[in-house]
């Protein structure tokens, strides 16, 4: 087939449009309002990568045209949506073509409120380590994997299952159209305010998840009363884990550090040593659950388990260090949700416990910037001793309860943080310019942040490096 991806540059898609490829099928996309890092990386992958919309993007001879759900694709009134329907083109979802493309494999959803990325990207990498040649689809980058969607010649494919919709005319969640067999369930905290209102609407999509697993399936769930409560609906086999000792797999003897090294624990008492580069508990956590799957379905062994974490780099603005000679430390986090953004700022005090820490925010997400959560930010960036906040986007503005750039500013400040807004990146790197030396500074967000990330590293090189130390 030839099938062209309107919104390439979004996460699910260009994972999406990789496998696509992978499994035989010639690819092209496009996309208007792309930032770093996914922008850059669709612009290497090899294939037709147009960077606006019209008409003549599409293929003279096209069987599919991919549509993703960002508001600022334009719907129906994009160039290319309308040139598909003059031509009689099917137009579909991301997540329909690959629930459809991959039915009949042996589906593993990554579900949760957060630590799906890191859970999908880590069990890729064992096992391939492993020569295990499974599919993926990833919504983010890993340095660990050569893509972050791979079909695969094994039947297993691992996917990262969103509970956010499909689209506004399809309110059904993203991983209701993978036919798990296997789910690992991370975690379940209220997100993405702006389509679940209530906790109870936000886990409903869940609950239906659990039902769709066959008897024969798995469903490994982090030890949490949320998860506990929704864990019933699953008719098949359940495993727990946790960082502390439980009902199942754990976490022991946990030494935090540049490489951190614990001792996870079976339920009946089986001990294997691992280590990671990856900062944070809420890591450490996520490699207990990958664990805990991969072994429970027995994908790989504990030896090569313990051979294949070590060498897993995370994902992109996971906490990835960007400046390379900076005597402060100058990290790029994921803030898309208040539980994503406070496991960063969490992970930052505990590795660094004698800096004062330095947040950049910027409130990107629908959930930030709806005044129905504007609680959060009472609490999120406790334990910070300076917070800038960028500007909220207004792209869909009119479809939530829209807070301002002030009214941000203001409750945080009500809640006894030293926080400044900045409105452009010359404003914040100037604010930025003039620290003591001891700080550690994280960037936090899943927008642009006003260019930062690129922007921030050489300065902070040449301002806080060796030779300016010096």
């Amino acid at each position: 087939m030839r099938i062209h991806f309107t919104g390439i540059a979004g996460a699910g898609m260009s994972a999406a449009a990789l496998m696509m490829r992978d499994a035989g099928h010639e690819v092209s996309g496009s996309d208007a309002e792309a930032f770093p890092p996914l922008s850059t990386y669709v612009e290497g992958l090899g294939f037709p990568f147009f960077r606006s919309f019209a008409a003549k993007n599409l293929p003279e001879r096209l069987d599919v045209l991919v549509l993703g759900a960002s508001a600022k694709l334009g719907g129906a009134d994009n160039p290319e949506v309308a040139e598909a329907r003059r031509r009689g083109i099917r137009i579909t979802s991301f997540p329909e073509l690959v629930g459809e493309a991959t039915q009949g494999r042996r589906n593993t959803v990554v579900a949760g409120s957060f630590g799906k990325s890191t859970c999908t990207a880590l069990i890729a990498h064992v096992l391939r380590e492993a020569a295990h040649d499974a599919g993926w689809m990833i919504g983010a980058i890993s340095p660990s994997l050569p893509a972050t969607g791979h079909w695969g010649t094994a039947p297993e494919v691992v996917i990262e299952g969103d509970e956010y919709i499909v689209g506004p005319a399809d309110r059904r969640s993203k991983f209701a159209l993978y036919h798990p067999r296997d789910v690992l369930l991370t975690s379940l905290v209220h997100d993405h305010v702006n389509v679940f209102p209530t906790f109870a609407e936000y886990e409903a999509p869940f609950r239906e998840l659990l039902r769709r697993l066959p008897p024969d399936g798995l469903l490994t769930a982090r030890d949490h009363p949320a998860i506990r409560a929704i864990a019933p609906e699953a008719a098949c086999r359940i495993t727990w884990y946790d960082t502390a000792p439980g009902a199942g797999w754990h976490a022991a003897d946990v030494a935090f550090g540049e490489t951190t090294r614990f001792t996870l624990v079976s339920p009946a008492g089986r001990r294997l040593a691992l280590a990671t580069s990856l900062l944070g508990e809420h890591n450490i956590e996520n490699i207990v659950g990958v664990a805990a799957y991969l072994l429970e379905r027995g994908l790989v062994s504990e030896a090569a388990l313990a051979r294949a974490v070590p060498g897993f780099a995370g994902i992109r603005r996971r906490l990835d260090r960007l400046a390379a000679r900076s005597r402060i430390p100058l990290i790029e986090g994921f803030g898309s949700s208040y539980e994503k953004a406070r496991s960063a700022i969490e992970a930052m005090l505990l590795h660094y416990p004698e800096r004062p820490l330095v947040v950049v925010f910027e409130p990107h997400t629908f959930s930030w910037r709806s005044r129905d959560a504007l609680a959060w930010y009472d609490t999120v960036f406790a334990g910070a001793a300076r917070v800038l906040i960028a500007p909220p986007p207004t792209h869909g503005a009119e479809t939530h309860h829209q807070s301002s750039h002030a009214e941000i500013l203001q409750r945080t400040a009500a809640a006894g943080v030293p926080v400044e807004g900045v409105t452009t990146a010359k404003a914040a790197i100037q604010a930025l310019s003039d620290l003591a030396g001891d700080e550690a500074v994280l960037l936090l967000s899943s927008g642009p942040l006003l260019g930062l990330p690129d922007a921030l590293p050489p300065v902070f090189d040449e301002l806080y490096g060796e030779a300016a130390a010096a």
